[in-house]
């Protein structure tokens, strides 16, 4: 990765916006480009776009809705930023937080009438942090399918190209900063050369990196990594050369309910509806209804780096919406049982333990953990548990900016043409990872995305 002076030659090929990264934040910024009569270019590393939109469940965060309206959530973007810097400990940039929700609902709305995605809210079930149903997803709820239908609908926008297999792997800038254009290898080793108006970094951000990992983010160095191996911090190696301001590269998403060692993804549904998590000694350990991201560190703190995820059938028929609760289910990694004592020896916990445990929940109200339990949400037979540990999903520290994701100067000011969107941007997450809340990720993808190809 390497910064560099326009080459001689100039290019042979000229777009108005070029764009490095085919994710959710990506095609998002290429559709909005192209809707202003912009001719854009997609270039993707992979052979097939998917990137970390595609390992998530492809929810996003969203305020004031018809949706939400139609399931009867009153909500507004006010009471959305209010969430954000709660949770964010006051950390996130406000203009930012500010920007992406206002335009988190139009949108939400926009995908779903323009490009005909058929986004509903998750109204059975609370996120931690968040004080109303605000997530909206698509009906397999699986990131996957969120990835898919961005890709169908840039095939059909008019203006927009997209190469694969396509490694960007310089940036071409004028003096002052200005990026004249980008080179990136052929699946053959060769290399092109393309010329831009403004550059679109959508390249999310170092999860993938180990070196950076370490140095940046060093309490989950040695957790399971759940995101996609291209993210190698590429915009933050660029921004670097270019004088780029950086901001809070200690943040990160984690997981702690990631079955293991399947490695699939157990929706946290099962403990905002009353499950509890429990360490090999049949323990509870933490106040599990914080959140999933400051999960990831609690349970690589119990011994073997692992837990057990304890619910029930009711929390399981809500959980079964989410296609990745389904495959572990497939996969036989969720164990049921009638008793305490039988989910126990299923799970190779120790059963007077369990059963002490999960008896003491029957009349709990709060714990010592400072968790307040709902007495309408007890555990009841049939149990089911599953083995989890916790899991990197990806940074969200990155290059600052502004609220259209233009991208700041260290020295102060604004580089003139380049912007940053969803990992490769600073997050609005604070530092460190308890500030993540629940969505956080796409909605600076998405969000960003629509904000920044709409950018002048």
């Amino acid at each position: 990765m390497s910064v560099a002076p326009p080459p001689a030659g100039g290019f042979a090929l000229q777009f108005d916006t070029v764009i490095v990264g085919g994710g959710a934040g990506g095609m998002v910024a290429a559709l909005t480009s192209a809707e202003q009569g912009r001719s854009c270019l997609i270039l993707e590393r992979d052979a097939v776009q998917a990137g970390s939109t595609a390992l998530s469940a492809g929810l996003i965060p969203a305020a004031g809705t018809r949706m939400q309206a139609n399931a009867g959530i009153k909500d507004s973007p006010s009471a959305f930023a209010v969430d954000i810097q709660t949770k964010a400990r006051g950390e996130a940039d406000g203009a930012v937080v500010k920007a992406l929700c206002a335009q988190s609902g139009p949108t939400i709305e926009w995908l779903a009438e323009t490009h005909d995605m058929p986004f509903s809210v998750v109204a059975d079930f609370d996120y931690p942090g968040h004080s109303t149903r605000r997530m909206h997803g698509l009906p397999s709820r699986a990131g996957q399918e969120l990835v898919d239908r961005l890709r169908e609908a840039c095939t059909r926008m008019e203006g927009i190209e997209t190469l694969t297999e396509a490694k960007v792997t310089t940036l071409y800038a004028e003096e002052d900063g200005e990026i004249a254009g980008v080179a990136y290898t052929r699946p053959d080793g060769g290399l092109d050369r393309v010329g831009c108006g403004r550059l679109i970094l959508a390249c999310n951000g170092f999860g993938g990196n180990a070196e950076m990992v370490a140095m940046q983010t060093p309490e989950i160095r040695d957790a399971l990594y759940f995101g996609h191996d291209g993210n190698q911090g590429d915009a933050l190696v660029w921004g670097a050369g270019l004088g780029a301001a950086t901001r809070h590269l200690d943040a990160y998403q984690g997981h702690g309910n990631v079955a293991h060692p399947h490695g699939i993804l157990v929706t946290w549904a099962v403990m905002a509806e009353g499950g509890v998590q429990v360490n090999r000694e049949g323990k509870r350990f933490w106040n599990e209804s914080l959140g999933y991201s400051e999960a990831a560190r609690e349970v690589l703190r119990q011994p073997g780096g692992e837990a057990y995820a304890i619910f029930d059938s009711r929390i399981a028929s809500i959980a079964r919406q989410f296609e990745d609760f389904r495959a572990a289910e497939t996969a036989g990694a969720i164990v049921t049982a009638d008793t305490p004592e039988a989910l126990a020896a299923r799970l190779g916990l120790p059963g007077p333990t369990l059963v002490q445990t999960m008896l003491g929940l029957e009349s709990l109200k709060a714990c010592s953990f400072g968790r307040i339990f709902d007495p309408t949400k007890r555990l009841r037979p049939p149990y089911h548990g599953v083995r989890v540990t916790g899991a990197l999903f990806h940074t969200q520290g990155g290059l600052d900016i502004t609220p259209e994701g233009q991208v700041k100067r260290a020295a102060g000011g604004v580089l003139p043409n380049l912007y940053a969107v969803g990992g490769a941007a600073c997050g609005v997450s604070g530092s460190g990872d308890a500030g993540y809340l629940s969505g956080n990720g796409l909605l600076s993808a998405v969000v960003l995305g629509r904000l920044a190809g709409a950018a002048p």
